[in-house]
């Protein structure tokens, strides 16, 4: 069956947030019908740290993680107590405030196969090639750092060689919170081939034991000696023709790993609203969120994608919406004047903080982190919608939370 009207079509998180939307919907409903205080409900429901590894029904493995701390941090950076004084305030000037929150966890696998092959050029660089091909998310200055922390070079010196074919042979692509935390692995396994072959070639130079030699900063020393030498000399060496058997050649290494293991981010997110009910029209007025993606390479790139994904996760909450005509099929929102996508003036400034705790999945204890603004926004702006129009007697709305919807569920309130 052809059809260009799919009910839904894989987008950032793809399929996450929806999953994370009903269960924070379901518990902040339970909590209201209840009478359970929203956060408590959920921190009781929180598998706690000293459980991981934890299996849980259907199988799968959480490899580690502090969820608790990452629900207590965002209530206080979000100053959840000291809302209701906001939501006074809000009153008295016509508007209904609300505050929502949403926990999530996510798993992350994506194309299992990566390698990377670097190589020290003589001349004083160092070429990456990866099959992970960047589409934004700053692989070249991330993958990069990694690079400069274990070779002791600097930033300028390293070049990332992706998306031509004829020099990456294998490679998974960007997807599914991957490049990192694969591309991660496979470079460090590069880089260790790179020191060991390194060093051994500098046991030469310096007519050491290759036991003998340690690698710090960018050069290979003979212990408790000033003797040492340059990765860069050493990669000059390697192409001399009276270099000993099995050490010429370019000083080059590589990594190849099938990694099938998935990790798990998570985070928690809360968000506050005012809607205006005359108008409909809701206004995010306060977003904090906490993300642990195990280690973050690059806080301020992992920020950025932070605050996209918000973005992403509140448009889709509130304004992103497709039509078509129900007699010809013919989309009526195909231009931006029909789709409404969010822009940086409908949105606050975030609070955004990083949790690191390390995954045991892979070495470097990474997860993935592209995912998480996206993951858990439609759940804490939904729950923040309904908890500004609780006191109407509104329980729920769908999505997106128009302000034609909005205006609708707060008439339908008032009437008799």
């Amino acid at each position: 069956m052809l059809s260009h009207t799919s009910p839904t079509y894989p987008y950032r998180s793809a399929g996450r947030p929806e999953v994370m939307y009903v269960i924070e919907r379901l518990i902040d409903m339970a909590a209201r019908r209840h009478g359970f205080d929203r956060v408590q409900l959920r921190r009781c429901n929180l598998v706690p740290p000293g459980a991981m590894p934890y299996r849980n029904p259907m199988g799968l493995l959480y490899d580690s993680g502090d969820y608790p701390a990452a629900l207590d941090r965002v209530v206080t950076l979000a100053d959840w107590k000291g809302f209701e004084a906001r939501r006074a305030e809000a009153r008295r000037r016509g508007r209904y405030r609300g505050i929502g929150l949403s926990n999530y966890l996510e798993l992350n696998t994506g194309a299992p196969r990566e390698r990377a092959e670097i190589t020290v050029r003589p001349d004083g660089g160092i070429d990456v090639v990866i099959g992970t091909l960047s589409s934004g998310q700053g692989h070249e200055t991330s993958f990069a750092q990694l690079l400069v922390e274990w070779f002791g070079v600097e930033l300028a010196q390293v070049r990332l060689l992706t998306g031509d074919t004829d020099v990456a042979r294998v490679g998974g692509g960007s997807h599914s919170g991957r490049s990192m935390r694969q591309a991660g692995v496979v470079m460090a396994k590069a880089s260790d081939a790179i020191v060991e072959r390194g060093t051994r070639i500098a046991a030469w130079l310096m007519e050491a034991a290759a036991a003998d030699i340690e690698f710090t900063r960018g050069r290979f020393a003979v212990k408790g000696t000033d003797r040492s030498v340059g990765i860069f000399e050493v990669a000059a060496a390697a192409l001399r023709p009276d270099a000993p058997d099995g050490l010429g050649g370019p000083l080059a290494g590589e990594g190849d790993e099938t990694i099938s293991t998935p990790s798990f981010p998570y985070g928690c997110a809360v968000c506050e609203v005012e809607v205006d009910p005359e108008t409909g029209v809701v206004e995010v007025v306060r977003w904090t969120c906490v993300d642990d993606c195990g280690r973050a390479v690059n806080p301020m790139i992992l920020h950025g994608q932070t605050h996209g994904g918000i973005a992403a996760g509140v448009g889709q909450a509130l304004w992103e919406e497709c039509h078509y005509d129900e007699q010809t099929g013919q989309s009526a929102s195909a231009t931006f004047m029909e789709y409404v996508l969010p822009r940086a003036d409908m949105l606050p400034m975030f609070t955004t903080e990083i949790s690191e705790v390390p995954s045991t999945s892979n070495p470097l204890g990474l997860r993935g982190g592209g995912e998480g603004g996206t993951t858990p926004a439609l759940a804490a702006t939904i729950n923040a919608v309904v908890d500004a129009l609780a006191e109407l007697g509104v329980e729920h709305l769908e999505m997106p939370a128009t302000p034609e919807r909005v205006w609708r569920a707060i008439q339908a309130a008032r009437r008799p």
